[in-house]
């Protein structure tokens, strides 16, 4: 049941938190702290707070939430369970350069859910996530390149924010000015799910590649999910040809399924990377697989940190895995997601326009064209029409993603998602 009042009349405008982003861009480079927020129609939206599935914004409107934070808020606003147990630890100190019982407790919680998993490093974002397990590749195979798929999404360091969006000139290639130009030359990009392309680069004879590196399911491009036996595939190749296998499940870890893609699809890599909903909004992401090669931090390979597993987030991990293992979560998320899409669907052919809808668990994706089933096809989608549908559903009290990407969390009621699907066809008749 709602415990939030709907958002009853239609938002025409949002006067103060246009002015607060005009404020803010004369001191924080853009006006907002990470630059895809500045993607956000018709501007960036500022908040005064939320609760479960819901925020409130400097205006006063309350919207239903799908953006979730970019992902991590996976248990809603202020869970009561996870602000507990945060606010025990707070006024213990925030960290102590030195070892505490919750690193061991939280590791123990993940060692448990993830099938095959031996040892947990622990970081804070999944961009240094993925770059130690870089380096724990290139330092247990002796190789230096490594394997990416195009689409896919690890992070925006300079080693991969490649073949991830066209540049200004189109090329799929380097995703940023400044940086290096030679970190394309580390990397073999490869379509996602071409097992032949994958097959010739691992088994040349001037192979030099230690890794693999994947989303399971390619949810930063689509929500894609591989084809059928192509995990399988990269598992028995990366097995033949000495290559390290590594699950980025920063979006899938424990969302999917409670351990995540590797439990999903019964396929164990070498090396999974999580972030987001491991903590469920704080600043947390680890690394965990194989003990042989994750123990190479103590023989050589540096992993460090200042804020690495430090007492807060790690109480946030315990208590957000435990509010995941709650009963029916799983089978909530799916079948809410599920409700979601085909609602989702039937608004925008019930107003003539053709739209992929793509889900796994909780999460949604809106393609805005008939048949997109790869990455090239989500690339040559036309936004415009979608970006109006945003503002629409903004102004109905719904808050969505820019790109056509929706989480849901454990708040979200079966009585939000069907007034969010009836927003959804007031939206598509409004664009008419």
């Amino acid at each position: 049941m709602r415990n939030t009042p709907l958002q009853t009349a239609l938002i025409s405008s949002w006067p103060k938190s246009e002015a607060a982003w005009h404020r803010t861009r004369a001191s924080l480079a853009g006006g907002v702290s990470t630059g895809l927020r500045a993607s956000m129609k018709p501007h960036p939206i500022f908040f005064e707070s939320g609760g479960g599935p819901y925020l409130t914004d400097v205006d006063g409107n309350t919207y239903t939430d799908y953006v979730l934070g970019w992902g991590p808020v996976i248990l809603g606003h202020g869970h009561p369970g996870l602000t507990a147990a945060v606010a025990e630890r707070l006024p213990r100190g925030a960290t102590y350069g030195s070892g505490h019982m919750l690193e061991a407790i939280a590791a123990e919680a993940v060692l448990e859910l993830i099938p095959g998993a031996e040892r947990v490093l622990w970081t804070n974002t999944g961009s240094e996530a993925d770059q130690i397990a870089l380096r724990l590749s290139r330092a247990y195979t002796g190789r230096r390149r490594f394997v990416k798929f195009r689409g896919h999404y690890h992070g925006w360091s300079d080693s991969f924010l490649l073949g991830y969006r066209p540049d200004v000139n189109g090329e799929l290639g380097l995703g940023s000015a400044g940086q290096h130009p030679q970190s394309l030359e580390d990397v073999e990009l490869i379509d996602w799910g071409d097992l032949d392309a994958l097959s010739s680069a691992l088994e040349s004879a001037a192979n030099d590649i230690a890794a693999v590196f994947l989303e399971p399911v390619l949810v930063n491009s689509g929500v894609i999910v591989a084809p059928d036996g192509f995990l399988a595939a990269v598992r028995e190749l990366c097995d033949r040809t000495g290559t390290v296998l590594v699950f980025d499940e920063v979006i899938t870890g424990f969302r999917i399924a409670r351990g995540g893609a590797v439990e999903r699809f019964g396929v164990t890599p070498d090396l999974v990377v999580l972030a987001k909903a491991i903590a469920a909004g704080y600043p947390l992401a680890a690394i965990t697989g194989r003990a042989k090669i994750i123990d190479q931090v103590t023989s050589g390979v540096v992993h460090a940190g200042t804020y690495n597993g430090n007492p807060i987030v790690l109480a946030a991990a315990v208590a957000t895995l435990d509010a995941l293992g709650e009963e029916g979560v799983y089978d909530d998320f799916e079948r809410r997601g599920s409700r979601l899409a085909m609602g989702l669907q039937e608004a925008f052919e019930a107003h003539g326009v053709p739209a992929t809808v793509n889900q796994i668990g909780p999460i949604v994706q809106v393609i805005p064209s008939a048949g997109a089933e790869d990455f090239n096809a989500f690339m040559r989608a036309d936004q415009s029409l979608y970006d109006r549908f945003i503002v629409e559903m903004l102004r109905r009290g719904q808050f969505i993603l820019p790109g056509g990407r929706w989480y849901i969390s454990t708040a979200h009621s079966d009585d939000d998602i069907e007034a969010t699907i009836v927003a959804s066809r007031e939206s598509m008749a409004a664009l008419e």
